[in-house]
């Protein structure tokens, strides 16, 4: 199992609307957890999961792709999208030949 990963931060005068927007992309079923943090609120984290790296991949790909539904958080993002970090994680105590494919 991989995880495609996305952080960003959140005008905090921009997180109802923020939260409101989510939570109807999140209604449709989209296949993602969403956290904020505890300690630093208005700092959020996508977790997309995909079977493997190139899914993952693929998901990184459209979640930044400016035609995603979710691509409008970058307009609430502080610094613009350029801020918004995404990356592919795969499990860390597994040999490369279990994991990839």
């Amino acid at each position: 199992m991989y995880i495609c990963f996305a952080e960003y931060r959140i005008s905090p005068e921009y997180r109802a609307q923020y939260l409101s927007y989510t939570n109807g992309l999140l209604a449709e079923g989209c296949e993602v957890q969403l956290y904020e943090g505890t300690d630093q609120p208005s700092l959020f984290v996508e977790v997309w999961n995909a079977p493997t790296c190139e899914q993952a991949e693929q998901i990184k790909k459209e979640r930044c792709n400016e035609r995603s539904p979710w691509f409008q958080v970058s307009e609430w993002i502080v610094g613009g999208p350029a801020k918004m970090h995404v990356w592919t994680f795969k499990p860390a105590h597994l040999n490369d030949e279990t994991i990839n494919g």
